[in-house]
């Protein structure tokens, strides 16, 4: 095959990978779309890499396809993780391609100086500052959500001004590198500060501020691609780049905005620390319940609404939640899910877990949508979700969650939640909703507990057949 129409075979892939993925954002938008999302991305990102294995400037195939095997063997068991370990998966997938991007402008420096003109010298600067910061936050974020670091965070005096006073420097030495590009000394300083900087960036933020986090490194590692794709001189990195890096910084946005807070307000302001509220709960005791009790009002209900949290996905327990929703619905109850945006540990993690466990999606249901419902639900079943449904959030101002939009399970008939016990969510302080009196503790594990409200409904069933 000759080289010009090799050229055009490739042009017109990447012409092609770019609209596959214009088409698998705009599908992903919506859950009834959602697979051929996936399925459109999977196609883009095959034609894009197998067009490059056709570029007729490779020498050697020799270190592609190791590293292609490389790569198998490490993607194939990070795919097959359970649902509850894909936000720190998808953490490690942004430190990875970042660490790639940083790794590669810092070849491309190296093969290049002193000869490098300003523009590309500023590309390649942002592409390896991005990269760098964005591999190490992406571990230490993938760190405290598998649990292996403290999800609390960790501060001290001045961190600010450290971090702040880092990037700086970092910056300060890029604008150097691009005056001089052949100060290859200095290069190194913009790999070690970021790196450094990406660590610090990570350690004071809570655990309830991890699918913001998580949304933001997805936009640095795009924009990174981006800049690599200037480097380069490759158009399909720099939309795919650039795709990635403001979906990533829209959505992160969006979770703001569903905690009411701004990004230096969950970069910098240490949220989740153990705290008081300065209305404190009065502290009377609660009302527990049994999985008999909890049966028994199901039972009786004829609207019923979900609210699935963290301890869902902890516990595994969706499918056990689909086995409610089935017993419900035949019961002729109308059975609904209610999701908060920052649910979970990752943007949609809990449309994920529900989807997983074939939950129709129809009856998932937005914020703005449930509020709408709750004065006419009969039972509001929380199951694991702890911050975004206190109502502290609406009228105490010294609460750290005031001001945060929030689920208003407090206004449905009958409120039940299951929870292993009274332990504050990450913001640090107790829920308003587990002292009122229309509340029902059910205290243990999610997965166990549905189990058993399951078996009482299927027993009571077959009893009045």
């Amino acid at each position: 095959m000759s080289p010009q129409v090799t050229s055009v075979i490739i042009e017109v892939s990447y012409l092609c990978a770019v609209v596959l993925f214009v088409l698998s954002l705009k599908w992903l938008s919506a859950p009834s779309t959602a697979r051929h999302g996936v399925l459109a991305g999977e196609i883009g990102m095959a034609l894009a890499v197998v067009a490059t294995l056709l570029y007729h400037g490779i020498v050697s195939y020799h270190w592609i396809v190791a590293a292609l095997a490389v790569g198998c063997v490490v993607g194939i068991p990070l795919g097959l993780v359970p649902m509850t370990a894909v936000p720190q998966r998808t953490a490690l997938s942004h430190a990875f391609g970042a660490l790639a991007a940083a790794m590669v402008g810092t070849a491309e420096y190296y093969l290049d100086a002193p000869h490098i003109s300003a523009f590309t010298m500023s590309a390649l600067a942002i592409e390896v500052i991005l990269g760098s910061l964005t591999f190490t936050a992406s571990l230490m974020a993938a760190g405290k959500l598998q649990e292996v670091l403290p999800q609390r965070p960790i501060t001290y005096k001045g961190q600010n001004f450290v971090n702040l006073s880092l990037l700086a420097a970092a910056v300060l030495v890029a604008v150097y590198l691009v005056l001089n590009p052949g100060a290859t000394y200095l290069f190194p300083v913009i790999v070690a500060i970021p790196l450094l900087f990406g660590f610090l960036m990570v350690i004071p933020i809570g655990g309830a501020d991890m699918p913001t986090v998580i949304s933001l490194l997805n936009s640095y590692a795009g924009l990174s691609a981006a800049a690599m794709g200037f480097v380069l001189g490759s158009k399909l990195l720099i939309v795919a780049g650039a795709l990635d890096g403001s979906s990533g910084f829209i959505l992160s946005i969006i979770m703001s905005r569903a905690m009411n807070r701004s990004f230096t307000n969950v970069l910098f302001g240490a949220f989740g620390q153990v705290q008081e509220s300065a209305a404190k709960v009065e502290q009377k005791p609660v009302r527990s319940a049994t999985p008999e009790d909890a049966a028994a009002i199901l039972e009786a209900a004829s609207s019923v609404m979900v609210i699935p949290g963290y301890g869902m996905a902890v516990a595994q327990a969706q499918h056990r939640v689909r086995e409610l929703y089935d017993i419900l619905t035949r019961r002729g109850a109308d059975v609904k899910f209610a999701i908060h945006p920052v649910a979970g540990r990752m943007p949609g993690h809990m449309n994920v877990l529900l989807a997983e466990a074939d939950v129709p999606y129809d009856k998932l249901l937005d914020m703005d949508e449930a509020n709408l419902e709750f004065p006419q639900v009969d039972v509001a079943l929380v199951i694991g979700a702890n911050d975004v449904t206190n109502p502290a959030a609406r009228h105490d101002r010294g609460s750290p969650i005031y001001g945060m939009p929030i689920l208003d399970v407090d206004k449905a008939r009958t409120v039940m939640v299951i929870k292993r016990s009274l332990s504050p969510g990450f913001a640090g302080i107790d829920n308003e909703l587990y002292y009122m009196d229309k509340t029902l503790m059910l205290f243990g594990d999610a997965k166990a507990f549905v189990g058993s409200i399951v078996r009482e409904l299927s027993a009571s069933g077959n009893a009045h057949t």
